[in-house]
């Protein structure tokens, strides 16, 4: 399933079927693009006692996730069309805490799923990043060069930085540094972001465990939030990614709406 390209395999491990001492050898051989299905992170449906299901998501490199804003829609599309979740409105247990989702639905298919991802984290010590206090317009030195950065926590932490360009920026190259920087005890998200106008952001993340990704629904989240603490952005915002595009809007809690599509289906022996 993908949601504007960032992509996931999701499997139903209700039954446990999958052992969670296998999970993360599996969802690496699984995720491996070109030698396997290839995708950015393995989605787990498990049994929940606190909600109507639970996610787990791990990256391609194994690790498991918090929280995923284009994961979680891809999750709760599954669970409707699969009659795991019959309902339009779903709750949903993450690492992050509890998700509400609600369904778009034409012709009994999922086409759009909008979720409520809830009230941001500023303070540095639950990001996490050394320091403390909030980290916003602060300067990060890389490799000799400073950079303007404010950090946050949907569920899952990013770093963002504006940039004046997006298309030609070196995301490859800054990415994965600051996605490693000391700064960071449990690595980061890094989120380039470019000013269109205050209600359109251009936005390319750079996913800790993953690389640069067509979409990420928590860093186009976290490019709005962070804008609109800086001075830069409305609260209700359009943001294009490489794989399409997202409709945020922030005022206390954050709203994600996109839309989502099943790309194939299989069976793992």
């Amino acid at each position: 399933m993908h949601g504007l390209g960032n992509d996931y395999i999701v499997i139903d491990n209700r039954k446990a079927t999958i052992k969670e001492e296998n999970i993360s050898a599996i969802a690496k051989k699984l995720c491996e693009r070109r030698f396997s299905v290839g995708a950015d992170g393995l989605i787990l449906v498990s049994n929940s006692a606190k909600a109507d299901i639970k996610m787990r998501i791990f990256n391609l490199d194994g690790s498991e996730a918090e929280m995923c804003g284009n994961g979680i829609r891809c999750f709760s599309k599954y669970c409707y069309e699969n009659n795991i979740v019959k309902k339009k409105e779903q709750l949903i247990e993450t690492i992050a805490g509890l998700k509400k989702t609600k369904l778009t639905i034409k012709d009994k298919t999922v086409t759009h799923v909008y979720v409520d991802l809830g009230v941001p984290i500023f303070e540095k010590t639950r990001i996490p990043m050394q320091g403390q206090g909030n980290c916003i317009n602060e300067e990060l030195i890389v490799d000799g060069e400073p950079f303007r950065i404010t950090c946050l926590s949907i569920g899952n932490p990013h770093c963002v930085i504006f940039v004046n360009s997006i298309d030609c920026y070196p995301v490859k190259i800054f990415g994965p540094k600051i996605e490693n920087h000391p700064n960071f005890p449990n690595r980061i998200n890094v989120v380039f972001v470019e000013v269109v106008e205050e209600d359109i952001l251009k936005v390319r993340v750079w996913e800790r465990g993953c690389g640069e990704t067509l979409a990420c629904g928590t860093g186009a989240c976290a490019a709005v939030i962070a804008g609109n603490v800086v001075g830069k952005t409305k609260n209700k915002v359009k943001v294009c990614l490489l794989g399409g595009e997202l409709k945020i809007e922030y005022n206390k809690t954050v709203l994600l709406k996109g839309p989502v599509e099943k790309v194939f289906e299989g069976r793992l022996f």
